[in-house]
């Protein structure tokens, strides 16, 4: 297994790439496709400037894990005249990729969370760490979906991968969706939703970026270790975002995010089961948690990553790796 970070930018200052490679990341993830070089004058991405920023990350020592296509909008989701322009960007970008030699990409669509159902609020963890929070503020059965709206909503979607996926096969890469966050109940791509994407695509290059920190929050360790179980055998996880929460959804009607060695879930646990099923791609420590320097650092000016808490996150998870190596006998 490898570290990759995720980046929202495409313009990345030198001194950011020169910290990711001191700290030993080994791959860059662009989480925005819309931020890709191209994609705002034509709506996908420019070939030369992919290749361009491509070598630039590889000057650094490190390789582009994974892309993220132009998303899907609530317009194309709900089918509004106009919308199918959307789809053929996705799936020009697609091809873009793929004569670029990348490997991996995600589609965002639009709907797959229903956000009214929590409150989110600003949790406060030892020495006054800032950390995301959300808890519910309706059960269910209050504010179901309609079940018609939802079977359009899957409708839209299996006519988006109809037309990706046989391209994702076309240049063996792999496509991805990422598990709803906020898992709410009846949230397409959470529990059984999450299964249908690839009941409706069984091709081996179909599946997630499986994020152990949102399903933690809908079940924690149990929930986590039994989805790495279903869906690692299959290799059909193709990134792992590690984080750590308190509570869950199911459990504490809220949940709180957190560092890696302070949440509920075990971590050590998780990424040993991810071993067993043979995962070997990258972990990517998302949604780090606010801490004082970096704040002081905001205060004053500086500009460029938080770089006291991807530190942290970078070198907690290198070490957890170098542990599990070790314990399995393996060479780290």
């Amino acid at each position: 297994m490898k570290v990759s970070i995720a980046v929202g930018s495409c313009d990345l200052a030198d001194n950011d790439l020169k910290q990711l490679s001191q700290l030993g990341v080994d791959c860059v993830d662009l989480k925005h496709g819309n931020a890709l070089p191209g994609v705002k004058e034509q709506g996908y991405p420019d070939l030369d400037g992919l290749l361009r920023l491509k070598r630039r990350i590889r000057s650094y020592g490190m390789e582009i894990n994974r892309v993220t296509l132009p998303d899907l909008s609530k317009d194309f989701m709900s089918g509004q005249p106009g919308s199918e322009a959307e789809l053929e960007n996705a799936v020009q970008a697609m091809r873009v990729f793929g004569e670029a030699g990348l490997t991996l990409a995600r589609q965002r669509l639009s709907g797959d969370v229903f956000p009214y159902m929590s409150q989110c609020y600003m949790a406060q963890h030892r020495g006054g760490a800032g950390a995301r929070g959300e808890a519910l503020v309706c059960s269910p059965a209050e504010f179901p979906p309609a079940a018609e709206q939802m079977e359009e909503w899957w409708e839209r979607f299996i006519l988006a991968f109809g037309r990706l996926v046989p391209v994702a096969e076309e240049y063996n890469m792999n496509l991805a969706v990422h598990p709803s966050d906020t898992p709410h109940f009846h949230t397409p791509f959470a529990g059984p939703g999450l299964h249908r994407v690839i009941d409706a695509f069984p091709s081996r290059n179909v599946g997630y970026v499986y994020c152990v920190g949102t399903r933690g929050e809908a079940g924690g360790t149990p929930l986590v270790l039994d989805e790495i179980h279903e869906y690692g055998r299959k290799n059909r996880i193709f990134l792992v975002h590690l984080r750590n929460v308190r509570g869950s959804l199911a459990t504490a009607g809220a949940f709180e995010e957190s560092l890696l060695d302070d949440g509920h879930m075990n971590l050590p646990k998780i990424l040993l089961a991810l071993h067993k099923v043979g995962y070997n791609g990258c972990i990517n420590p998302d949604h780090i948690t606010n801490l004082q320097m970096d704040r002081v650092y905001r205060q004053g000016g500086h500009e460029g990553l938080e770089w006291v808490a991807w530190s942290y996150s970078i070198g907690y998870v290198k070490a957890l790796l170098a542990s599990l190596a070790e314990f399995c006998g393996e060479r780290w």
